[in-house]
């Protein structure tokens, strides 16, 4: 554990550092995905500087839309120093197989709109005016 008098950040620097908003910092904290190194006297959160490197990562895994489980999953490999390699890959291969689930999905979907559009018929009904 971090000292609060040497390397210890308070979250509005972890946030500046980070890019990510303070609230999203103690969401993730408050989600055990990242821990404060201590608090200070006041019970203010605390954070090494490793934290950063590991929000910058939590942030490219979400970019991706991977759950909060499979993230902390992935954050527990890394700290236990194995490599999570293939575990990654495989969380990555599963992510594209959904991506192109919903473009299947999205292209039937597409499909039927086009359809319907090429089968419309006009009600007949008065035509509002344009504005």
């Amino acid at each position: 554990m971090a000292s609060p008098q040497t390397s210890a950040l308070k979250i509005g620097e972890v946030a500046s550092r980070s890019g990510l908003p303070v609230k999203t910092i103690r969401f993730y904290s408050d989600a055990g995905l990242i821990q404060p190194s201590c608090r200070n006297g006041a019970g203010y959160r605390l954070f090494d500087e490793a934290v950063v490197a590991e929000l910058a990562l939590i942030r490219s895994l979400k970019g991706m839309e991977l759950s909060l489980e499979d993230v902390r999953h992935i954050l527990g490999l890394r700290r236990s120093g194995l490599c999570n390699c293939s575990s990654l890959q495989t969380t990555i291969r599963g992510k594209a197989a959904e991506i192109e689930e919903r473009i299947t999905a999205l292209q039937d979907l597409q499909g039927e709109l086009l359809s319907l559009l090429t089968s419309w018929q006009d009600c007949g009904g008065r035509k509002e005016a344009l504005r």
